[in-house]
C-alpha cells in the first residue's frame, strides 16, 4: 500500500509538471484571459508607452487576484505602482497601493500591509479616504483588541457606504467576520457575512466565496444540516450553470462535512463525484486533491482493493487528464510569455537609463540608437531572408522527393516486357517514361506551372500507367471552358501523387476494369482538381497493404499536405486540399485540390 501511495505521488509530480513535448502539443488551445492581459503588457513595454505599462500591469494583478493568485497579485501590483510613481499620477498610486496593502493582508504579510495603507492614506487626497486607509493600518496594529478591531471594521462600513463602494463594503463585514471568528463568536460572524452578501449580488464568486465561509462556520459548531444544505444549494446552482469548478469544490465541502459526521460512505462517494468530475475536465489540481483524500481513507481503513482500483482508473485517464487541463496549458504559455516580459522589462530599463543621460550625450545617443536600430533591421532582414530562404529549400526538398514506388514498378514493369520477349512495349514504356522523367525534371525547380503544362505532364503520366494497367482501367482529362490552361498557373507535381494512389491502391485491384476521372474547374475564383476513381476505396485497400506500402501512402499525404503549408506560407494562394471516401453501394476515393486563380507569378 506504501509503494501504491508514493506510486501516486509520483505521477502527481508527473501530472502537475508535464514535460515540454506536452506542453508544446497542448499550447494551442484556446487563449486565457491572464494570456491577453499578458501580450497586451507586452506590447506597451515594447513600444514603452509609460501610461499604458502601468495599466496593463494593474490590469494583470487583477487577473490573478481573480484566480486567486495573491503573490503574482502582490508582483505586478508592485510595477504597477512604480510605473504610476515615474508617471506621478497621485490618484492611481494611492488606489494600487491600498490594493497591494489588502493583498498583502490576505497573505499575512501584515507589518508590509500597515505601511502601505499608512502611505495610501497620506496620499489621500479625499478626507474620508485618509480615514479610510487610517483604520485599515490601525485595524491591524490592534491585533490583540478584537473590540477595537470591529469598531475599526464598523467606522470604514460607514465611510464605504457613503462612497459607494460595495465591493469594499463588502470586504469590511468579511473583515469583521473574521475577528468573531477569533472570538469563537459564530453567531456574530455569521450575521457579518450575511451582511457581505448584501453589498456582493452581482458578483457571483464572491457570493460563492461568503457562502461557503458561512458553511464552515455551521460545520465547525456542529450544525452539519445548514452547512449541508448550503453547500448543496450551490453544487446544484453550479450544475444549472454548468460551472464545474464549483461542482468540484462544493462536493469537496460536502465530503469533508460527511466525515465529520462519519458517514464515509456518503464523503467517499461525493469525492468520487469531484474526481469523475475533475478528470473529465481537465482540472488536474483538483483532481488530485480528490485523490489523495480518498486514498488517504483507503489507506487508514487498509482497503487496498478499492486504492488499486482508484490506481487503474487514474492511469487509464491519465493522458486524456494531461492533455485537457488547460491550467496545466495556460501556466506553460504564461511562464513563454512572462519571460518575454522579463526581457521586455530590461530593455526598457535600458532605455530609460539611456534616455536619462541624453542631457549630457544625446548627439552620441542618438547616433547609437541609430546604429542599433539599423543593427537590428538587418538582423531582422536577415533572419526573414533566412527564414523564406529555409521555407524555399524545404519546398524544393518536397518537389524533388522522387517515389520510389513509382520509379521502382516502372523498371520492374520493362523486366517484365523483356522476359515475355515484348522487346517492343519494353521499348515503347522506356521511352515514354524517359520522356516523362526528364520533364519532370525540368520543372522540378518551379513553384507554379502553366495549367497545360501540369496536364500534358499528367497525360503523359496516365499514358504510361494504363500501358500497364490496361485492363484495369480507362481514364479521362476535362478541362472548363473558362480555364485558359496558357496562362492558368497552379503548383506544380501536386496532383501526380494521387493519381498514383488512386491506380496503385485503388484500381489495380479491381475484378473488372474501373475508371478514373481527372477535372480541371474554375469555381468561386479558385481552380478545383477532382481525382475521382472507383476502385476499392481507401478501407479496403488499407486491409490489403504491406506494411511498406502504408508508409508509402503515408508519406506522399505527407508530402502533399507539407507542400500546401509551405506553398500558402510564400505564396498566400489558399491551397485546399480533401480526400473522402464513397459510401456504399459506391466505391473508390475523391481528391479535391483547390488554388486561387492566378493568371501571373
Amino acid at each position: 500500500m506504501r509503494n501504491l501511495v508514493g506510486s501516486f505521488g509520483f505521477i502527481f509530480i508527473l501530472l502537475l509538471f508535464p514535460n515540454e513535448t506536452v506542453a508544446q502539443d497542448t499550447i494551442k488551445k484556446k487563449t486565457s484571459k491572464i494570456d491577453k492581459v499578458a501580450n497586451e503588457l507586452k506590447k506597451s513595454l515594447d513600444v514603452n508607452d509609460e501610461v499604458q505599462i502601468a495599466k496593463n500591469y494593474e490590469a494583470l494583478a487583477n487577473t490573478f487576484i481573480e484566480k486567486g493568485d495573491n503573490a503574482k497579485a502582490e508582483e505586478y501590483l508592485k510595477k504597477a505602482l512604480t510605473s504610476y510613481t515615474k508617471l506621478k499620477l497621485n490618484a492611481d498610486k494611492t488606489r494600487i497601493t491600498r490594493a497591494l496593502a489588502k493583498i498583502q493582508e490576505s497573505q499575512n504579510k501584515i507589518s508590509e500591509a500597515i505601511k502601505n495603507y499608512e502611505v495610501a492614506g497620506e496620499l489621500a487626497s479625499d478626507k474620508k479616504e485618509e480615514k479610510i486607509n487610517s483604520n485599515d493600518a490601525n485595524r491591524l496594529k490592534s491585533v490583540s483588541n478584537s473590540v477595537a478591531q470591529k469598531e475599526y471594521s464598523n467606522s470604514n462600513i460607514r465611510l464605504l457606504e457613503k462612497e459607494d463602494k460595495v465591493e469594499e463594503v463588502a470586504d469590511a463585514y468579511v473583515q469583521k467576520a473574521e475577528v468573531s471568528l477569533k472570538e469563537k463568536n459564530n453567531v456574530e460572524a455569521i450575521q457579518s457575512y450575511n451582511q457581505a452578501l448584501t453589498f456582493v449580488k452581482d458578483k457571483p464568486k464572491e457570493i460563492i466565496k461568503i457562502k461557503n465561509e458561512i458553511a464552515k462556520v455551521y460545520a465547525s459548531d456542529n450544525q452539519f444540516d445548514k452547512a449541508i444544505a448550503i453547500n448543496t444549494k450551490l453544487l446544484e446552482e453550479a450544475k444549472n450553470n454548468q460551472d464545474y469548478s464549483t461542482q468540484i469544490k462544493q462536493l469537496q465541502a460536502l465530503a469533508s462535512i460527511h466525515f465529520q459526521q462519519n458517514e464515509s460512505e456518503k464523503a467517499i462517494s461525493k469525492l468520487k463525484s469531484a474526481y469523475q468530475i475533475a478528470s473529465e475536465k481537465g482540472n488536474s489540481a483538483e483532481a488530485k486533491k480528490s485523490l489523495s483524500q480518498m486514498l488517504q481513507y483507503y489507506k487508514t481503513n487498509k482497503n487496498d482493493a478499492e486504492s488499486i482500483a482508484l490506481y487503474e482508473q487514474f492511469f487509464n485517464n491519465l493522458d486524456h487528464l494531461i492533455q485537457s487541463d488547460t491550467a496545466l496549458t495556460n501556466e506553460k504559455k504564461f511562464q513563454l510569455t512572462e519571460e518575454k516580459i522579463r526581457q521586455l522589462e530590461k530593455e526598457k530599463g535600458l532605455k530609460d537609463e539611456l534616455i536619462s543621460k541624453k542631457n549630457t550625450f544625446n548627439y552620441v545617443l542618438l547616433g547609437s540608437i541609430s546604429l542599433l536600430l539599423l543593427f537590428f533591421a538587418l538582423i531582422v532582414k536577415a533572419l526573414y531572408s533566412i527564414k523564406i530562404k529555409n521555407k524555399e529549400i524545404a519546398l524544393q526538398s518536397l518537389r524533388r522527393e522522387m517515389n520510389p514506388h513509382f520509379i521502382f514498378n516502372s523498371l520492374n514493369s520493362v523486366n517484365q516486357f523483356i522476359s515475355q520477349n515484348k522487346e517492343l512495349e519494353a521499348n515503347k514504356y522506356l521511352t515514354s517514361y524517359s520522356n516523362l522523367m526528364r520533364n519532370m525534371m525540368e520543372n522540378s525547380n518551379k513553384d507554379f506551372v502553366t495549367l497545360g503544362n501540369e496536364i500534358e505532364q499528367l497525360q503523359k503520366y496516365l499514358d504510361l500507367e494504363h500501358l500497364r494497367f490496361q485492363d484495369k482501367f480507362d481514364f479521362s482529362i476535362s478541362v472548363d471552358e473558362k480555364l485558359d490552361v496558357e496562362t492558368t498557373f497552379f503548383p506544380n507535381m501536386i496532383i501526380q501523387p494521387h493519381l498514383e494512389n488512386a491506380i496503385w491502391h485503388g484500381l489495380r485491384y479491381l475484378e473488372h476494369k474501373g475508371m478514373l476521372l481527372l477535372k480541371f474547374q474554375l469555381i468561386d475564383g479558385k481552380v478545383v482538381v477532382t481525382i475521382d476513381d472507383n476502385g476499392i476505396g481507401m478501407s479496403k485497400s488499407q486491409e490489403l497493404k504491406t506494411q511498406n506500402q502504408k508508409v508509402h501512402q503515408s508519406r506522399g499525404m505527407t508530402n502533399t499536405k507539407e507542400r500546401i503549408a509551405l506553398l500558402n506560407e510564400l505564396y498566400k494562394k489558399e491551397i485546399t486540399f480533401q480526400i473522402t471516401e464513397k459510401e456504399t453501394p459506391e466505391t473508390g476515393t475523391v481528391v479535391r485540390i483547390g488554388c486561387t486563380f492566378i493568371d501571373k507569378l
